[in-house]
């Protein structure tokens, strides 16, 4: 077996190389509903995030994505035992917000169903960046 180290690998003209067969999320994102101006815990390729309703969050991006067909994961929880979920229903969200190439919309309910703001929200997209 060999072993490579290096600190940069870059294409021959000096740019970034183009890696095959990868799939790494595009953008993702940490942050607490619960308080004002759900702020981001961490995040990656997010400029910011917006409160739009009870359990419903918009997350916009850094970069935008190249059309709005990307794919979105994630969920939510509370210090308490208030389990909630995350959904996204096709290319329009439980509160009406349609998904763009700019910002998705997060929705969390409790395990009644209601719409519910948790103290942590965690989201990955998967696609192609514009």
């Amino acid at each position: 077996m060999s072993t490579v180290h290096c600190n940069t690998v870059q294409t021959s003209s000096g740019g970034a190389v183009t890696l095959t067969k990868q799939i790494a999320a595009k953008s993702w994102a940490s942050f607490n509903q619960t308080s004002t101006g759900h702020p981001v815990y961490d995040s990656f390729n997010v400029s910011g995030t917006s409160d739009i309703g009870a359990g419903a969050t918009k997350v916009s991006f850094s970069n935008a994505m190249s059309n709005a067909n990307y794919s979105t994961s994630g969920g939510g929880q509370t210090d308490g035992f208030d389990a909630t979920t995350f959904g996204l229903v096709g290319k329009r969200t439980t509160n009406g917000e349609q998904m763009k190439t700019t910002d998705f919309t997060t929705n969390n309910r409790n395990q009644a169903g209601s719409d519910y703001d948790t103290e942590y929200v965690g989201s990955v997209v998967h696609g192609d960046l514009a």
